[in-house]
């Protein structure tokens, strides 16, 4: 396989538009090149979102590669040095919308998955592509449909490799074994408004609010564990009055949020604030959202896999890692038992001028190859001293 197909699938790739839930026909030239090598190849459309679900094989164990043709909108398309979605090299660099969250990672999957087939025709086991154009989006017609679908008909996942971009300072150094969940809430204290002349003939929320909300920000909600920080409690915005400064304001809304870890659980926290609120007497009401879970792979066959294949390939000890944003991951841990995120670094995703340096495109491809290789070819390769 020519050293240059990564990058130009992922040209191909990034000029395709596919702003979310668009996918820009990617899924389609994905399915081109897939089905060629026996993959057998599943359209699964939801309300405007494309889903991919792809397998070659019917053995256990099965393999997954899992990401998103969708990407974010590239904003202010004149603050660009080059288009976005006109795929530009320069300074050694990839740029374009896309080109480290996620495409270049969907463009190492398959040309691995090519090399690999192509070097153990028969092979162990399954490899399967989970792919969506909703992870950018409400990830409400994406991952999670496919996932239930897989679910009803009883297929069953054992490893699953997401190409998130999860690396800090160089390709490698930084995969993702878990992340946090998120629960947001939004509060609304209600007071009396009044002449602030007159204090005594209103009710400030603000005061009211102050004491219960320095308790809630004061307050450990858990200890973390090995693999997390401690749950974090943050406010985000806060708003009251009428605008003059003569007016004591008649509500206090306020807009909250937990990134919390697998050692709470999303009602234990509800409760939890609730009870700081009623104990302070605040007349309030609290509408919660709960957008993902926590989930945690502990070190294993796959984290080991990906761990050697870094080390082989780059000679660098990666660090296991649950920080940042949600994924698709906490969709794919309801019915995979070990989900590894790894993917290019992550210091131009969503930004003006977002690219991947060259050096580090055919390193992920050959990651991604040697993970099939030491899960389903037992091929040999460099071991962590």
């Amino acid at each position: 396989m020519s050293a240059s197909a990564t990058l130009a699938l992922a040209v191909e790739l990034i000029a395709r538009n596919s702003v979310t839930p668009q996918d820009g026909h990617c899924q389609q030239r994905l399915i081109e090149l897939l089905e060629p090598l026996g993959f057998v190849c599943e359209t699964i459309a939801s309300n405007g979102v494309t889903n991919l679900w792809a397998r070659r094989g019917s053995a256990a164990p099965l393999f997954v590669f899992a990401g998103h043709t969708d990407v974010v909108p590239p904003g202010p398309a004149g603050q660009w040095s080059s288009a976005p979605f006109v795929p530009t090299i320069r300074d050694g660099k990839l740029f374009g919308r896309g080109a480290a969250d996620m495409k270049t990672s969907l463009a190492a999957m398959v040309v691995a998955c090519q090399e690999f087939v192509a070097g153990h025709p028969d092979h162990r086991g399954s490899i399967g592509f989970l792919i969506t154009s909703d992870e950018e989006g409400a990830a409400v017609d994406g991952t999670v449909v496919v996932c239930q679908r897989l679910q009803a008909r009883g297929e069953v996942l054992d490893y699953c490799l997401v190409g998130e971009p999860t690396a800090n300072a160089v390709l490698g150094d930084t995969i993702k074994n878990g992340r946090r969940g998120s629960l947001s809430g939004h509060l609304l204290v209600q007071g009396v408004q009044g002449h602030i002349a007159y204090p005594q003939l209103a009710c400030n929320p603000i005061h009211q609010a102050a004491p219960a909300l320095a308790e809630l920000v004061a307050e450990q909600w858990d200890a973390g564990n090995d693999y997390y920080l401690p749950t974090s409690f943050q406010i985000s915005t806060i708003n009251a009055g009428t605008g003059a400064n003569n007016v004591i304001p008649g509500s206090l809304a306020l807009d909250f949020n937990f990134r919390f870890s697998t050692a709470s659980e999303p009602d234990a926290l509800r409760r939890r604030v609730h009870a700081i609120l009623d104990r302070h007497g605040l007349a309030c009401t609290i509408d919660w959202t709960l957008s993902g879970l926590p989930f945690l792979t502990e070190r294993g066959a796959l984290s080991e896999a990906v761990a050697a294949a870094i080390y082989a390939e780059l000679d660098v000890r990666t660090e296991l890692s649950t920080t940042g944003g949600t994924s698709d991951g906490r969709f794919i841990a309801r019915i995979c038992p070990q989900v590894i995120e790894c993917g290019p670094p992550n210091a131009s995703i969503h930004k003006i001028d977002e690219h991947i340096e060259l050096r580090f495109i055919d390193p992920l491809k050959n990651i991604y190859r040697r993970t099939l290789e030491q899960l389903l070819a037992h091929a040999p390769d460099r071991e962590l001293p």
